[in-house]
């Protein structure tokens, strides 16, 4: 089955130059001119994948983030043409995946929706039994469900992988390097800086105190782990 992206760019030359760049690589692609209109179609099509511009009239690109991000953890790329890197962490701190930046290369932003959709597949074809638990946090790989201390969680895809990773080996250090090819494969240089964002929004939904972690510890200099339960 094809995979189905929804495309919100207020520019119209813009969403049909990904558009029909995207439908001649396979893609069933669906279009919104606003934050408004885009929220509606992804109500009613449920994409696969969203690629969001940032700057637009009416709701934007953040503003619809944030009611997206309410029912839907659909991979979202970000489309700006802002260069500032705290536009970006906006963005991500409210649950974006990932970014590119205007002007892009359509090979680049292929490789990245890939990547994206098929940590998702990859996600979904994991066996049901593949259950990860550490004291009382427990993450589903095939249900792509998380409970604290019994309770649910609502994780972005990249939150979700992130703390797979980090659960399926308990004490060791990964480097936001690695990390962020987990995320993002090698299909291009991201920036480590995305991964500190990701951490803290994860650490605001799974950790009683996120100031003092229960599960995911900082190692300074080195990077990320998930603190053995001998250690607690």
């Amino acid at each position: 089955m094809k995979a189905t992206i929804l495309i919100i760019d207020d520019h119209l030359s813009v969403r049909t130059l990904v558009a029909d760049y995207l439908a001649e690589q396979g893609y069933r692609v669906l279009t919104a001119s606003d934050g408004d209109e885009g929220l509606m179609v992804a109500r009613r099509a449920r994409p696969d994948l969203v690629l969001l511009d940032v700057m637009m009239p009416g709701l934007d690109g953040l503003g619809f983030l944030q009611a997206y991000r309410r029912d839907f953890s659909a991979p979202v790329i970000l489309l700006t043409a802002r260069v500032e890197e705290t536009d970006k962490v906006v963005g991500l701190e409210l649950g974006a995946d990932d970014y590119v930046t205007k002007p892009f290369s359509m090979k680049e932003l292929v490789a990245r929706i890939r990547a994206q959709l098929r940590r998702a597949a990859v996600a979904q074809r994991l066996p049901a039994d593949e259950v990860l638990q550490l004291d009382g946090l427990t993450l589903n790989r095939a249900t792509r469900m998380v409970t604290v201390d019994g309770q649910p969680v609502n994780l972005t895809p990249s939150e979700f992988t992130l703390l797979a990773v980090l659960m399926a080996a308990p004490g060791r250090v990964f480097s936001r390097e690695q990390l962020l090819e987990q995320l993002q494969g090698n299909t291009y240089e991201g920036v480590e800086r995305t991964i500190d964002v990701h951490i803290r929004n994860l650490r605001k939904k799974i950790e009683p105190d996120p100031g003092q972690p229960r599960f995911v510890e900082t190692v300074f200099g080195a990077g990320y782990r998930c603190r053995p339960p001998g250690e607690r």
